[in-house]
């Protein structure tokens, strides 16, 4: 069982700079792959961008390429996302999620969820 903790959300204007947390619960961090997916009102979550156990692998949405970077801490069970460039269509709930998958790639699902941190960025 992972528990994941969200945090860093809030308000920025376009152009702006914010970056999450996700604390994760528990001795068994460095076995799961970890990954950010955001949701936007009226529409569907999407994959935003994951790395491998390691840390050594990364992939990321198209929509963010360039602009979001992910890393982790393995020794602190964190996971962060870094968010430069930030455009009003980054308007999201940004949520965490934890897999059991050693590599990673666009995720569908995930076994783990944290509850979700706010990010709004105002034209």
């Amino acid at each position: 069982q992972v528990q994941l903790v969200e945090s860093g959300g809030g308000m920025v204007q376009a152009g702006g700079s914010l970056r999450l947390s996700c604390a994760a619960s528990g001795r068994t961090f460095s076995r799961y792959a970890m990954g950010w997916f955001r949701q936007a009102p009226g529409k569907e979550r999407e994959f935003v961008v994951s790395i491998s156990r390691s840390g050594g692998d990364t992939y990321y949405a198209e929509s963010v390429k360039g602009r979001f970077t992910i890393s982790r801490d393995n020794a602190k069970n964190t996971v962060y996302l870094q968010m430069n460039s930030l455009k009003p269509e980054d308007t999201a709930v940004y949520y965490c999620a934890a897999d059991f998958r050693s590599y990673a790639s666009s995720w569908s699902n995930a076994d783990y969820w944290g509850q979700g941190t706010q990010v709004t960025v105002s034209s």
